[in-house]
């Protein structure tokens, strides 16, 4: 018992520490709905700030969670990609959002 207890809170933490603070979910809900150009991200996501969603974006790419591609054009253009990885997390933001709504009205009802 003792071992499955521990097993289940490293994978907790495991997705706790995925989750990153208060700015990854919506970077990666911004990407999954599309938004791949940085300024797009950037414009889709209030009150982040553009160091905030560089160094986001950085980790998430070293975590396999998107795919920068840097095409040469004139001025060069880069776009972010949501890994498959990535978006097997999509069912655990669905549920988070569904969760953050029901809360919502829980809370309005008092």
């Amino acid at each position: 018992m003792e071992r499955d207890q521990t097993e289940e809170l490293r994978a907790l933490q495991d997705t706790l520490y995925f989750i990153g603070g208060k700015w990854r979910i919506p970077v990666i809900n911004s990407i999954c709905n599309g938004n791949k150009r940085f300024r797009e991200i950037e414009r889709s996501i209030p009150g982040i700030t553009t160091r905030m969603l560089s160094k986001e974006l950085k980790d998430m790419e070293l975590n396999k969670l998107v795919k920068r591609t840097v095409y040469p054009d004139i001025p060069v253009l880069i776009e972010y990609e949501p890994t498959g990885y990535c978006k097997t997390f999509g069912k655990i933001i669905q549920e988070m959002i569904n969760w953050g709504r029901e809360h919502r009205n829980v809370i309005i009802e008092k």
